[in-house]
């Protein structure tokens, strides 16, 4: 701030000059405020939390601030709340289902999938998602690929693959249910890295030796000359 004032120079004549001062001398002549602001921190000032906002682990392409939010989507959203039982592959899926009926011009898809993944999380994935690097995700396929590799570790994948590759048919079960059982099991773990003769070779040895038979008939006897 400044004040301009009338003072004699040494020739005995009055010339104006211009004064300044800032806000601390401001608080030297309010002894409340600085006091306020020099208060020695207590014990129980420092041990009591204060809020502060962590910076998001995802960096929104320029496009995001032209995302029309709409909240009835968020109900559609499956979640995921990062249990043993669930299935990442079938939550991806899904949340990728629910975003393709989001129609809007102005946002690529890309952007659209990332501003609505993190409400389909819940409880422990939520936590993980905020736990993340800030600016590490600057992509769907970066966060698909983080999230499957916590939700989804490596000694999951070799336990599917184990199952997939002893898989056998069940006591009363029949041919029709056996091949359904069999494909939600590679639906489970989509990236087995089987290639399909193999998978159909697996399938065929573990058919009880009458359904063998039958694929066998339907054949006409040649079902190891067809093309898989």
């Amino acid at each position: 701030m400044c004040m301009r004032v009338w003072s004699r120079i040494l020739s005995g004549r009055f010339c104006m000059v211009s004064l300044s001062f800032s806000e601390n001398m401001a608080e030297e002549d309010n002894p409340s405020l600085h006091n306020e602001n020099n208060r020695v921190r207590t014990l129980r000032d420092h041990m009591n939390p204060t809020r502060t906002s962590a910076p998001s682990c995802i960096v929104f392409p320029p496009d995001a601030s032209h995302f029309n939010f709409k909240p009835c989507i968020i109900q559609l959203l499956s979640s995921f709340h990062g249990l043993g039982l669930e299935n990442s592959y079938l939550h991806l899926r899904e949340f990728e289902e629910v975003c393709n009926t989001y129609n809007n011009l102005n946002c690529s898809m890309n952007t659209i999938r990332l501003k609505l993944f993190s409400f389909s999380l819940k409880d422990k994935a939520k936590t993980w998602l905020q736990n993340l690097r800030s600016g590490s995700i600057r992509a769907w396929d970066e966060i698909q690929q983080q999230f499957l590799k916590k939700f989804f570790p490596f000694h999951r994948t070799k336990s599917f693959k184990r199952q997939i590759t002893t898989f056998t048919q069940k006591p009363g079960e029949t041919f029709y249910q056996c091949w359904d059982r069999y494909k939600d099991l590679l639906n489970t773990c989509p990236h087995h890295g089987f290639k399909p003769w193999r998978l159909v070779s697996h399938f065929y040895e573990g058919l009880t030796p009458k359904d063998r038979q039958m694929v066998e008939l339907m054949c006409n006897g040649t079902f190891k000359d067809k093309d898989p």
